[in-house]
């Protein structure tokens, strides 16, 4: 008989409780303890949900006090030599130490899950002594039991994966290190097997990455270990966000189940499933519910999908499951109430796709009759938003068709423009800047919800917008920076203040999803046609160009970004998505020109992050992503100066589509990873602007003078001191204002020092 599964569930509550009670502990306002039982509360009600759902196979250990990965660092001590760890139990305050840096260490790298807006802590290995400090995995077991009676499904990360996305040894001490690891998983497993667990969940997405020969030998002795020392444990071995490479060695590893996602690697894994069909001894978790999308699932078609897979598949050996961990999207549609009945009807959140699984595992125990009405309830729903005004904009099609059928090229070549944008701006030597947004203080977010209320009229609010404006460029005169901004206190998020002014997005109220430690963000829905409607950002920024001489940057997010950054319609493919965004974006540049602003950020963070994880499909994304860039600043004037940014990423593999973007100055994000970054322009000729973030923007601590100055004798090795800007690494809203300040007096302190040790080596 067929069984339902959740691979993990949404840690941050329905209302953040989980964001609420990690900042009320950082911020000394609630005890340890008291911090323990607000997360133990909110953990058991998660479980018990998912239990009254009728879920069948529940995972524990999947809720987590920061991330992750994070978490299995911690629980093998892998734990940089720079936090003079000791051994034994990681305790809470090293643990968010390694997350988010001390006043003596510098934190631990970020960077993206996968092809995911989430952000995982990178392990390091450099000088780690291996050992089980805790095991994790038992004590989430034994409290779901002891708690509420659940059976639960241990989730861990496996070997594989978890060294994949480690740094700190080299290519050559991969086995060295595995080695070494091997048995403390051993012992995890063992301990819960006498615990009398019966299944636990491996998670290895790296599986649907290029598998070399060595990854799969090494992951047949993992198994063949795991097997031998733990005989009476059954292992499901899961995959996801793609379809997996070298099936045929995969499933025939000594597990008893294998998960497959049949929503985002659908065409390869059911390719391969038909060409080699599937071990009768393993049971199939068949992906099938969308883990990272919020739109329902077409019931019917999930439901022949599956009847297919049954006939490969004795149903008996059958898991419906979601795609990957529901981590990904908001925890439940029920609060939202202020969303189109169209839109709301078509929508699916964790708990509605919790209904979805429980759903299609009855149907294949009972046949289709027993969820009729489900299943005709589920097309109605999703027909009428089809059918809606929104998604059938002709004019806006056309439009976008026209524009996108051309190559969008700026007039003259990079090197043409520089002579004719320094000319006009006249700047020193190693510019200084920041990113964009300032610190929005509780003061400044107290105002946002006063006017959103209707307690302010838009006249009380633009005042005070304009108010926190004069205070912030003066602040920057002072500091003594080269080029403005306005800071951004009228916005919200960097995507979400964009979607709110364009056609064919929507939002919810409680649509909040986690993105790196208590970060949580509330994606936009792009679920129409976009549009250009009004001028976005020109009133602010023309406002705060008007208060000092100096350059103010206008300051937009591209449309690689929106996109990657919000839930998007799943019945037009992403390319097209990005076109209709780069055609808006488009007429609010040149709005930005016409009223007299000459420096123009348009910030693509998250280009990389919607790369596809297959190398095969990646030079095609990248391919329209830079066409969708350059669609929206390729009708600037020369002596109109285009800047981008960029986060947290391994550039190397994407130097040549960087370039190609064609960006006057790009900032890239790499205080955390400089060195990294570094090595890449000393092996890839980069000849535009560019700034490498000389800070780190995420932890609370003031850099010191030497140690930018550092970084910049280091990125001046390798870039043409002519082209190289000096800024903060990401933009500061989450800062305060007294770390702010500091922090970029000493970044301005270290670019003077630079700009000296140059002037005397000419």
């Amino acid at each position: 008989m067929a069984k339902s599964s959740v691979l993990g569930y949404p840690r941050i509550g329905e209302n953040r409780e989980w964001k609420k009670a990690l900042e009320a502990f950082w911020g000394g306002k609630l005890e340890e303890e008291a911090f323990e039982s607000a997360l133990r509360e909110l953990r058991l009600k998660h479980l018990r949900k998912q239990q009254e759902q009728g879920v069948d196979y529940i995972p524990v250990n999947d809720f987590s006090y920061y991330d992750q990965v994070l978490d299995t660092a911690a629980m093998f001590g892998i734990v940089p030599k720079r936090f003079a760890y000791s051994g034994g139990p990681v305790p809470l305050s090293l643990y968010y130490g390694m997350a988010r840096g001390t006043e003596d260490a510098t934190a631990c790298e970020m960077t993206k899950w996968f092809n995911t807006n989430y952000h995982y802590i990178v392990p390091e290995w450099d000088g780690a002594s291996p050992a089980l400090t805790e095991n994790k995995p038992l004590i989430a077991y034994r409290e779901a039991k002891e708690k509420l009676g659940i059976e639960g499904r241990p989730v861990i990360i496996g070997p594989l994966t978890f060294l994949k996305l480690s740094k700190g040894y080299k290519e050559e001490e991969f086995d060295h290190w595995l080695a070494k690891l091997l048995p403390l998983y051993v012992q995890v497993l063992q301990e819960l097997e006498q615990e009398g667990v019966a299944w636990v969940q491996i998670d290895e997405p790296v599986l649907v990455t290029s598998v070399s020969r060595s990854d799969i030998e090494r992951l047949k002795k993992i198994y063949n270990v795991f097997g031998t020392e733990a005989p009476g444990l059954k292992i499901m071995l899961q995959t996801y966000f793609e379809s997996v490479e070298a099936y045929s060695d995969i499933v025939q590893l000594p597990v008893q189940g294998i998960g497959l996602d049949f929503v985002h690697g659908f065409e390869g894994n059911v390719a391969s499933l038909k060409q080699y069909g599937f071990p009768i001894d393993k049971v199939l978790g068949a992906g099938v519910v969308d883990g990272r999308g919020i739109w329902k699932a077409s019931l019917r078609t999930k439901l022949n999908l599956l009847e297919m897979l049954s006939e490969i598949v004795p149903a008996g050996r059958l898991v419906v499951q979601t795609s990957c961990s529901l981590l990904h999207v908001p925890v439940t549609v029920s609060q939202e109430e202020k969303l189109g009945s169209e839109l709301r009807g078509a929508l699916a959140f964790a708990d509605e796709k919790l209904d979805e699984l429980v759903v299609l595992t009855k149907a294949l125990q009972a046949g289709e009759t027993a969820v009729a009405e489900q299943l005709h309830s589920n097309e109605l729903d999703l027909a009428a938003l089809q059918q809606s005004e929104a998604r059938n904009r002709r004019d806006i099609q056309q439009a976008v068709a026209a524009v996108s059928a051309a190559e969008p090229r700026r007039g003259k070549s990079f090197a043409e423009r520089h002579v004719a944008q320094q000319n006009k701006w006249q700047l020193p030597i190693l510019p200084t800047t920041t990113i964009g947004s300032f610190p929005q203080s509780a003061e400044v977010r107290k105002a946002r919800q006063l006017w959103r209320k209707g307690d302010w009229s838009h006249e009380q609010y633009e005042a005070f917008i304009r108010e926190q404006i004069d205070i912030w460029i003066g602040l920057q005169e002072e500091i003594g920076l080269d080029v403005l901004v306005h800071g951004e206190f009228e916005r919200t998020d960097m995507v979400e203040f964009f979607g709110e002014k364009l056609d064919g997005f929507a939002f919810t109220q409680f649509g909040w999803v986690q993105s790196y430690g208590s970060r949580c963000v509330k994606p936009p829905i792009i679920y129409g046609d976009v549009a250009f409607a009004e001028a976005m950002t020109v009133e602010e920024t023309k406002y705060a160009q008007s208060k000092t001489k100096r350059p103010v940057k206008g300051m937009l997010t591209g449309p690689i970004t929106i996109m990657n950054w919000s839930f998007v319609r799943d019945d037009i493919p992403r390319e097209g998505i990005a076109y209709q965004l780069a055609y808006a974006l488009r007429q609010e540049v040149e709005a930005l020109q016409t009223a007299g602003i000459g420096m123009i950020q348009v910030d693509e963070p998250a280009v990389r992050e919607g790369l596809p994880l297959k190398k095969r499909d990646q030079a095609e994304y990248l391919a329209w992503s830079v066409k969708a860039f350059r669609m929206t600043t390729c009708t600037v004037q020369d002596e109109t100066q285009i800047h981008t940014h960029m986060c947290y990423c391994e550039f190397h593999d994407m130097i040549d589509s960087i370039e190609a973007m064609d960006a006057d100055v790009i900032s890239i994000e790499t205080s955390r990873s400089h060195g990294e970054l570094i090595h890449s322009f000393e092996e890839n000729t980069y000849k535009l602007g560019i700034g490498l973030g000389v800070y780190d923007i995420h932890s609370p601590r003031v850099p010191r003078v030497e140690e930018m100055t550092s970084m910049i004798d280091r990125a001046l090795e390798v870039l043409d001191p002519g082209l190289f800007w000096i800024n903060p690494d990401c933009g500061l809203k989450t800062r305060g204002r007294e770390e702010t300040v500091a922090a970029l007096h000493n970044m301005v302190e270290a670019t003077q020092l630079a700009r000296e040790k140059l002037a005397v080596e000419v």
